[in-house]
């Protein structure tokens, strides 16, 4: 399957199910749509303009890659992790990322570095025009863009999934001022690269995750009621989401 972040392959296709399943994909990563929201059929229906059925094969996608739950007579809504859940996603972020890291400072080369230098730049310009949309989204790429170095597109794409369900984990138990990962953990992160040191790069990680975690407070947000036309009217109509 292939991931929003792009990686190797195109983010958003001409299908009109693909671009409604990335929209909402987006919105669910960039907590514009928190844990526990309906997604009701005959709301997202009227705002994209197709079917009942079309968005019901939607949704059944994003079930399959547990971003929603689908509950019978209560519909669809935004997944909440539990918190083993929650660990657990992080944990095992942190497993595979760090592992692959002596992969990825083999195979870096100048042109990776200038890649995450630029979505780095761009994240903390997010974080200081205070779009928590766009950092959290940014945040998300530096990982997997990271990944992405060492060739293994399998492992890759297992890292980006995680990074969509570690979405919904800081959606929902973390700070209101929590957007992403902080900037100076990804400077700190690419300085290692550059170094060609995997073995302080991997503990830098892991105390990256540690952190993360440490400011997560498990607590449960309750359901809520979208706006679809504000956050899905310009996909609608067809533009660039």
């Amino acid at each position: 399957m292939s991931s929003w972040y792009g990686l190797k392959t195109v983010i958003f296709s001409q299908d009109k199910d693909d671009e409604i399943y990335h929209a909402i994909v987006k919105a669910i990563v960039e907590h514009q749509l928190p844990p526990g929201s309906k997604l009701p059929e005959e709301s997202l229906a009227a705002v994209f303009g197709v079917s009942r059925t079309g968005i019901r094969k939607v949704l059944q996608r994003l079930g399959a890659v547990q971003l929603i739950t689908l509950t019978p007579k209560r519909g669809a809504q935004v997944a909440t992790p539990g918190v083993d859940e929650a660990r657990n996603v992080l944990a095992t972020r942190c497993m595979l990322e760090c592992a692959n890291l002596p992969a990825v400072v083999e195979r870096c080369e100048a042109a990776h570095i200038t890649a995450l230098k630029t979505i780095m730049d761009e994240e903390q310009q997010a974080h200081e025009a205070r779009d928590g949309a766009t950092a959290i989204r940014l945040s998300a790429l530096f990982h997997v863009q990271l990944q992405a170095i060492s060739g293994n597109d399998v492992l890759t794409q297992m890292v980006s999934q995680l990074t969509l369900r570690s979405s919904l984990v800081i959606s929902a138990y973390g700070a209101p001022w929590q957007q992403g990962c902080r900037c100076h953990d990804h400077q700190e992160l690419l300085d290692l690269l550059k170094s060609g040191r995997s073995g302080a790069l991997a503990e830098r990680m892991k105390r990256h995750f540690d952190e993360i975690l440490a400011n997560l407070r498990f607590e449960r947000s309750g359901e809520t009621a979208p706006d679809f036309a504000r956050l899905f009217g310009i996909a609608a109509k067809g533009e660039s989401v």
